[in-house]
């Protein structure tokens, strides 16, 4: 019996079962759209770095959603480009596991980095005289400090949970990275606790920081009907605007994939849904922020007036 349940040394990544000429075609697009990945939160994270105007709670907030969306898009988009072009598409146990941790630490975070973001802006608009002493610098290093710590202890929650399974085959994960549910499918053993706890978890960071996110907000807008000035006004809706525009695609992607019936959403679609949550959402969300937010695009345009000088 013991003999059996041997660990697995390592994983084949099916990915997406395409011709060759496509899957090249698929890595171009994809290395593109993980450089504007890359470039966009880099550009965010430089201008909140450089400009003073811009050195405040909701930026500082903002900069660490930027390092969350690069780290998390590269646990896993560059495997999965590497495996466009190659023939092997292995992935040792180790790095597997590791891969699994990460997305999951990262996911996490940005899930309660978004609450904080949604936090800040509420006691901005609602409790302005407040704001300075409620959203303190120690305050706001506390909460990022707390957001981090969360979800890499929950991430390390599912691993541990993971590593007590034998995997003794088979080897082929039906996906481009290390999905947790993809491997538990792999695992030789009862995955009734490890699907309990994603369940709890999903609660725990999905639907309930939706719901404070969405009472912010619901409070928030109340707020900003009843400013007079409508600069004011114009200024609450930009930034709130491109605040709750990543919300919905972060948490609706995640919902879709981890709460919705698996029967409704074949494996290949739900491919399609973790490419667009692990790749396209970090791209868009520095666009939403750039093209939304007067004060970013202020910002770089101040730069740019630098660099000319200089």
């Amino acid at each position: 019996m013991m003999k059996n349940q041997t660990w697995v040394a390592e994983f084949i990544l099916l990915g997406f079962p395409l011709s060759p000429r496509m899957q090249m075609l698929l890595f171009g697009f994809f290395s593109l759209f993980y450089a504007f990945t890359l470039l966009g939160n880099g550009v965010i994270l430089g201008l909140i770095s450089l400009d003073s105007r811009l050195h405040t709670p909701m930026y500082f907030f903002l900069s660490h959603l930027a390092i969350v969306d690069i780290s998390y898009a590269s646990s896993n988009v560059p495997k999965m480009l590497e495996n466009f072009l190659s023939k092997k598409k292995t992935i040792s146990f180790v790095p597997c596991i590791i891969q699994t941790f990460l997305y999951m630490a990262f996911a996490h975070t940005e899930c309660l980095i978004l609450v904080m973001m949604s936090y800040d802006r509420y006691v901005a608009i609602c409790h302005p005289l407040h704001y300075s002493v409620v959203m303190s610098w120690r305050v706001c290093m506390v909460l990022a400090a707390t957001s981090w710590a969360c979800g890499s202890l929950l991430a390390l929650v599912h691993v541990v949970l993971i590593l007590r399974l034998p995997f003794c085959g088979p080897r082929e994960i039906n996906h481009f990275f290390c999905e947790i549910l993809s491997v538990l499918r792999l695992a030789c053993a009862d995955t009734g606790l490890n699907l309990l706890v994603i369940f709890a978890a999903c609660v725990f960071i999905l639907v309930g920081p939706l719901c404070l996110v969405l009472v912010s907000y619901t409070r928030i807008l109340f707020a900003v009907l009843r400013i007079q000035s409508g600069e004011g006004r114009r200024k609450a809706f930009s930034t709130c605007s491109s605040h709750l525009g990543v919300v919905g695609l972060f948490f609706g992607s995640a919902i879709v994939m981890y709460m919705a019936p698996k029967s409704s959403h074949p494996e290949e679609q739900q491919k399609v849904l973790f490419l667009f949550y692990s790749l396209f959402n970090p791209m868009l969300n520095p666009l939403i922020y750039s093209l939304r937010n007067a004060e970013v695009k202020g910002a770089l345009r101040r730069v740019k007036w630098t660099q000319k000088s200089v």
